[in-house]
């Protein structure tokens, strides 16, 4: 996929649309299903415009529940949200030919190919002009590097060709927000370097792009903000910068008195020490670090490394939301 995304020539914003700091604002946002299960907890969601924002959890955390509300799919049992500035469900006839989306994996229909497909879903849209369709096809093909497949039946495209398909009708119009649900799913590592770079050219064109992922080694490339799930309520939301900022430097000691320099730190007010094989580690907290080495020489522990720290992402998410997350392609 080697086309540049163009998101220029956009559509003007519909009458009754505001003026938007955020592309999306959600507030209290909930979806109860029969039965009383809560799928999504009064979720505040706030993207900035031109962000690539990161929506992340572990499976049933509920984010595909949250993206198809914000899409209209379905109702939520309370809270409001808006997309673009224009309030939702009301406004979507106006504002959703402004966005392009892929929820859920696609579905096209198998017995036509894939420009086939693309031409009957382009035929639906009021707002883009006929004469333009071929056009619009092929290049959003191309896009996705499917020209050479455009007359193979959908059945028999691979997951990984039917998650392009889905990439590319979103793509065939300029968006001014994407909205896109594991878009990298069934990719090969080649396809999901080619799909990073789409989402770094639409945001870098001016589009608002809001993709949900589990892999952690994708947020960290391409987006610049992220919003955490788990058990249906958002537990962080911010950009990256802050995210590793909320979590406090630690110190890791190497010593042969683990036992003796875990007992330093407590009396230091330091975070609970761990202990590990070759030494101890604990959270800072206000604790200068050089205190914590005269400390700990003062009280005769061998110090044969000390090192100050921050968490990686992976395990900020895990002590986010207590459980894992898929960190390869």
């Amino acid at each position: 996929m080697t086309a540049e995304v163009r998101v220029t020539d956009r559509a003007e914003p519909q009458a009754g649309a505001r003026p938007a700091t955020a592309a999306i604002t959600t507030t209290g946002l909930t979806k109860r299903f029969p039965g009383g299960q809560v799928a999504v907890d009064a979720v505040d969601l706030d993207v900035p415009r031109g962000s690539v924002y990161g929506f992340l959890g572990p499976n049933g955390s509920g984010k595909t529940t949250t993206i198809r509300m914000l899409l209209g799919l379905v109702g939520a049992t309370a809270g409001t949200h808006e997309l673009l500035g224009v309030q939702m469900p009301r406004g979507g006839l106006d504002v959703l030919p402004r966005v392009g989306a892929l929820v859920e994996g696609p579905a096209f229909h198998p017995y036509l190919g894939g420009r086939d497909n693309l031409l009957r879903l382009d035929s639906g849209d009021r707002t883009a002009p006929g004469r333009e369709s071929r056009q619009r096809v092929d290049l959003a093909l191309e896009r996705v590097g499917l020209s050479a497949a455009a007359r193979k039946r959908y059945r028999k495209y691979s997951l990984g060709m039917r998650q392009r398909l889905g990439l590319a009708a979103a793509l065939l119009r300029p968006r001014d927000l994407l909205v896109l649900d594991e878009p990298t799913n069934g990719l090969d590592p080649q396809g999901t370097r080619e799909v990073r770079n789409l989402l770094r050219e639409a945001s870098t064109e001016g589009a608002t792009v809001f993709v949900s992922s589990h892999l952690l080694s994708e947020i960290e490339q391409v987006c610049t903000h992220v919003g955490v799930m788990s058990h249906g309520r958002l537990v962080f939301q911010g950009s990256l910068p802050e995210l590793r900022a909320a979590a406090g430097l630690r110190v890791r000691i190497e010593t042969t008195r683990p036992e003796a320099a875990s007992e330093v730190l407590r009396r230091l007010g330091t975070g609970k020490p761990e202990l590990r094989p070759n030494g101890v580690v604990a959270e800072l907290g206000t604790v200068p670090s050089d205190q914590v080495t005269a400390e700990l020489v003062a009280h005769g522990v061998d110090v044969r490394q000390l090192v100050v720290e921050r968490p990686d992402l992976e395990e900020l998410f895990v002590g986010l939301t207590g459980e894992g997350f898929d960190v390869d392609e």
